[in-house]
């Protein structure tokens, strides 16, 4: 049996492919925003839902040939709009379903509009080490070599996208990947006690640190609340050279800060990403029979607007949705805690609850036993052992 396998990597494309690029990104996010306009107003006119593929149908065969001012719209990747079309589908279902709210326009500033590419002959989406083919680019370099299971080696990429973010290019294919053989796990679970103070604590003694509290990531952060100032004084003075020969060169001046702003917030994402990685390889590396984790209420703790920044910074969402799929890979149980369950309040020793415990209280002391340990390791102790769970 085989699994579908994606791999993320940096693309270094030449001039004109990174203008192929932008032209089909930039069609991709018309196309998206026509579809929401068009089934907005067709509901209210004669209260009925157009599907992505009546769309794609009316949009090449009766608005294009009207219109022959929107020809451009063909100039382009025909599998890539056809797909920004089904993305827009899917919001309106999820909005109907209520999973969602309204499906929001695509911006040009920040939206997150890929190039989807798919592999139609065999001839199409082959690899090799150092580049990679793709449907109407062509061969493109690879910034890291290697790290794509190559064509040579008797893998297939079925689909990918590409993405521009930060003035920088990437590539995601899915592969057909063989099952891997089922890892002999070790007799023991593994409770782990999310936070703000370290990142996580574990079970087994482990703490890992907040790298949010680190002299990189401050440094960063300093420089971009410099770079931030930069470019509102610039807008400031846009303001001021309205009708003026001067506004042309501040826009331009504009653009160039807006990179720079958009590239440190993409360098500290990275890092954060990156170290999330990290520690979900060193958990899952641990071969425990379980693991267990805590349901918590992120967009509560979000309200809290001394906490706020800190919670978003740590990105527990993420933490929890690639460690589901790194679990389901290596046959890990993956077991998760309703929010009300008292992990910190609660003795790992005699089993009394403590009530009064603050958040400032960083040592938990049992009143009943004389327990005393960190509150957050006794929290991971009684996940690890808690008997009332769902299964992710």
């Amino acid at each position: 049996m085989k699994l579908l396998k994606s791999f993320k990597t940096e693309i270094s494309p030449t001039s004109e492919q990174k203008n192929k690029i932008n032209r089909t990104i930039g069609t991709c996010r018309f196309v998206y925003n026509f579809y929401l306009a068009h089934n907005k107003e067709i509901y209210e006119q004669e209260n009925r839902f157009v599907s992505g593929y009546d769309f794609s149908i009316w949009l090449n065969n009766d608005y294009i040939p009207d219109n022959p001012e929107f020809s451009w719209i063909k100039e382009v990747s025909s599998k890539s709009v056809k797909q920004s079309i089904m993305n827009a589908q899917k919001a309106f279902k999820n909005f109907f379903d209520k999973k969602a709210s309204f499906p929001k326009w695509k911006k040009k500033i920040n939206s997150n509009i890929k190039m989807y590419f798919v592999r139609n002959n065999k001839t199409d989406c082959q690899c090799m080490r150092h580049k990679i083919n793709i449907p109407t680019l062509g061969w493109v370099r690879l910034k890291e070599k290697g790290y794509i299971p190559t064509s040579k080696d008797g893998y297939v990429i079925k689909s990918g996208t590409v993405s521009c973010k930060a003035g920088r290019y990437y590539v995601s294919v899915l592969i057909e990947m063989p099952e891997n053989e089922k890892s002999v796990l070790n007799n023991f679970g593994m409770g782990v006690d999310l936070g703000l103070k370290d990142f996580a604590v574990c079970s087994d003694g482990k703490v890992y640190k907040n790298i949010n509290k680190g002299s990189r990531i401050r440094k960063l952060e300093k420089k971009l609340k410099r770079e931030q100032h930069r470019l509102s004084r610039k807008y400031e003075s846009l303001k001021k050279s309205k009708n003026n020969l001067k506004g042309e060169v501040t826009r331009q001046n504009i653009r160039k800060q807006k990179l720079k702003v958009q590239k440190l917030y993409h360098k500290l994402d990275c890092i954060r990403t990156n170290y999330i990685n990290k520690v979900i390889s060193k958990l899952v590396k641990t071969k425990p029979k379980w693991i267990t984790l805590e349901d918590l209420n992120v967009k509560g703790m979000m309200k809290n607007r001394h906490l706020s920044k800190a919670v978003a910074q740590q990105k527990f969402f993420e933490f929890r949705t690639k460690l589901t799929s790194k679990c389901k890979e290596y046959c890990i149980e993956l077991r998760v805690v309703d929010r009300f369950y008292p992990s910190s309040k609660l003795c790992h020793k005699c089993g009394c609850i403590k009530s009064d415990l603050k958040l400032s209280d960083r040592t938990y002391i049992c009143s009943k036993c004389g327990y005393i340990t960190d509150r957050d390791f006794n929290a991971s102790l009684n996940l690890r052992d808690c008997f009332t769970y769902r299964i992710a």
